[in-house]
């Protein structure tokens, strides 16, 4: 069942964004690859967060401040094109299935921001599948070393969070930038 949800995303999906171009004659086409990257390849097209799915990145975006700021750590401001790139991933970990900072194409983090046109000295990301709620997936990162080094990074002063809920979801990440 879950191949065949895959397998369909990947053959309707292109198709609603061609339908969705101005002018989809060649140039939908070339503007779809543009959105693939290089030639088609790589990960989904760009998708946007539903309202509810914005909430819970938001309520993210305050706990990790609650925890930076209770331990006299400066907060994190909320950086759009992070968050973009950040859903992306969740999105692309869905579809593809697979779960890992590196997608099947071997872009990582690092990568993902830059294509995003994420600038800045350095990056952290957190993921986590199936955690129900924002506190949940908050407890889990903060009880793992790693997760929870990136969260108290007072380096770190942008965050962009993603949340996409799916039926083995929700997928959360987070993107942290140095300036």
């Amino acid at each position: 069942m879950r191949r065949l949800r895959s397998v369909l995303v990947h053959l309707v999906l292109p198709v609603v964004l061609l339908a969705a171009l101005p002018g989809c004659g060649v140039g939908g086409i070339d503007a779809i690859d543009e959105a693939f990257g290089n030639g088609g390849g790589g990960s989904p097209p760009a998708a946007t967060m539903s309202a509810s799915e914005r909430t819970l990145a938001e309520q993210v975006l305050a706990l990790v401040n609650q925890e930076r700021t209770s331990r006299g750590i400066e907060p994190v401001a909320w950086n759009e094109p992070a968050a973009v790139a950040a859903y992306d991933h969740a999105v692309d970990m869905d579809v593809r299935d697979f779960f890992d900072h590196d997608n099947p194409d071997g872009e990582s983090p690092g990568t993902r921001l830059a294509q995003a046109g994420v600038g800045g000295r350095g990056w952290g990301e957190n993921i986590a599948r199936g955690q129900a709620d924002p506190t949940s997936v908050m407890f889990a990162w903060m009880n793992s070393p790693g997760h929870r080094a990136n969260i108290l990074n007072p380096s770190y002063r942008y965050l962009g969070v993603g949340v996409h809920t799916g039926v083995d979801g929700p997928w959360w990440v987070q993107d942290f930038l140095t300036p």
